[in-house]
């Protein structure tokens, strides 16, 4: 079924957007109605899973009968049995009377089980039966109960992971997923999250009467559709919600409001940095270390280049004497060394091809041993010093650069570094640079 094809049912159930997978997820959704097969959407949270279990049922020959939708991870464990399958008069403490449960009202009807990964083991075990031949018991009764559910089930759990780690029954999976469907993240919708941005912004401008909605800038529209959105379609509305009511002086976003809440790109561009926005899966101080990390693995890199253009320059210059000696009267020629270079009393030595600043080098300013030997240390010459690399280290040196760049301006250094104001707070009163 193509685009045009599904845009009725789009407007129908308030669906928006154009991408190939939401597509797909609703045409199989569509295809699958007429049947009476178990079907498993799969998804991240905030992407709309709710939405194809109605569908399967408006579109489904049950239409006319009973349509339930429960989450699965709001009934305590407990009574999640008994509000599924029923209970007797006297089954449990305060079971005052007997109760249908919802595979008993639901009979011939559809049945939505949301976050189904969060059902304890035995409830499990009881719903499995009900998928295999459609009886039941109810809690504190003996007898066998028939009933004709459609089951459609969702969960954002990677159901694989919780088969492995024994949370989850591999033969439930089996008998839920017979059609399975997944839900696209928004992350990966693109132009869809410009759509639901300008529709969330006029619903919110309609609402309380604003003059004007929210718009994005183009900068804003690429950041906006490079985010990894961890909270999906819920996540953009309640931005969306938030940036409408609080921003008075502009109602165009550009890429700086947007850094206000949070949301930087999370796609790595070429010859760039990549900025790291929130992620649902690691805390947020380990997001920056390791932003912080690739900034100094970079500068590193620069550093080490720059030492090879020097060495180069050195080797280029090295028989340049503007102090009037020569290499062939210089006492190290004599003796077989390596040409140098006296500038500002200060000695660049050659040895073997390579600029050596240090210990151990010839200078004519301390003389050779009676011997030949090298004196210890050369006076005048550079010490090289090996540069530390604990990131620490570098993480505390970069931030004294940037504050001292905008001359302790702390956004424009916040904004420098592509961290958060808060989170250079916190580095300051940490490396005790609050003076700066």
């Amino acid at each position: 079924m193509d685009s045009k094809e599904l845009q009725p049912i789009k407007q129908r159930y308030g669906i928006v957007g154009n991408c190939e997978a939401l597509n797909h997820a609703l045409d199989t959704a569509l295809q699958v109605a007429k049947t009476d097969l178990s079907v498993l959407i799969t998804g991240e949270s905030g992407v709309g899973k709710e939405i194809l279990p109605r569908v399967i049922h408006d579109n489904s020959l049950r239409r006319s009968r009973k349509y339930f939708a429960i989450n699965c991870g709001s009934i305590p464990e407990g009574t999640i049995d008994s509000e599924l399958f029923g209970h007797e008069k006297g089954a449990f403490t305060g079971a005052i009377g007997e109760h249908e449960g919802y595979f008993g009202a639901a009979d011939g009807g559809t049945l939505f089980l949301d976050e189904v990964g969060e059902l304890p083991l035995s409830t499990q075990a009881r719903l499995l039966r009900v998928l295999e031949n459609g009886e039941y018991i109810r809690v504190g009764s003996s007898q066998v109960r028939k009933t004709n559910v459609r089951i459609v089930a969702a969960t954002n759990v990677n159901i694989q992971n919780a088969i492995r780690d024994g949370k989850f029954r591999e033969d439930l999976f089996y008998r839920l997923s017979t059609i399975p469907i997944k839900m696209p993240p928004l992350r990966e919708r693109g132009e869809d999250i410009l759509l639901l941005f300008k529709l969330f912004s006029m619903e919110i401008a309609k609402k309380y009467s604003m003059p004007e909605y929210i718009t994005l800038s183009p900068e804003a529209e690429e950041v906006m559709k490079r985010y990894k959105w961890p909270g999906n379609i819920r996540q953009l509305k309640n931005l969306t919600e938030q940036m409408s009511i609080l921003l008075r002086d502009t109602r165009v976003v550009t890429p700086e409001i947007l850094s206000d809440y949070e949301i930087w790109p999370t796609i790595e561009e070429k010859g760039g940095l990549v900025r790291v926005g929130h992620n649902a899966e690691t805390h947020s101080y380990q997001a920056e270390r390791e932003m912080l990390f690739q900034m100094i693995s970079a500068l590193h890199s620069e550093i080490n280049d720059l030492k090879k253009q020097v060495a180069g320059n050195n080797l280029t210059t090295g028989n340049l004497n503007p102090g009037g000696l020569t290499p062939d009267s210089s006492p190290h020629s004599a003796q077989g060394g390596a040409p140098y270079v006296e500038k500002d009393r200060g000695v660049v030595t050659v040895v073997d091809g390579y600029p050596v600043n240090g210990k151990s080098v010839y200078s004519p300013l301390s003389g050779r041993g009676a011997g030949g030997e090298a004196p210890d240390a050369t006076p005048y010459a550079e010490e090289y010093v090996e540069e530390s690399l604990s990131i620490d280290e570098q993480e505390k040196r970069l931030i004294i650069k940037a504050l001292e760049k905008n001359r302790g301006r702390r956004k424009k250094a916040a904004d420098e570094l592509h961290i958060s104001e808060r989170t250079l707070y916190r580095k300051i009163k940490e490396y005790g640079l609050d003076e700066l």
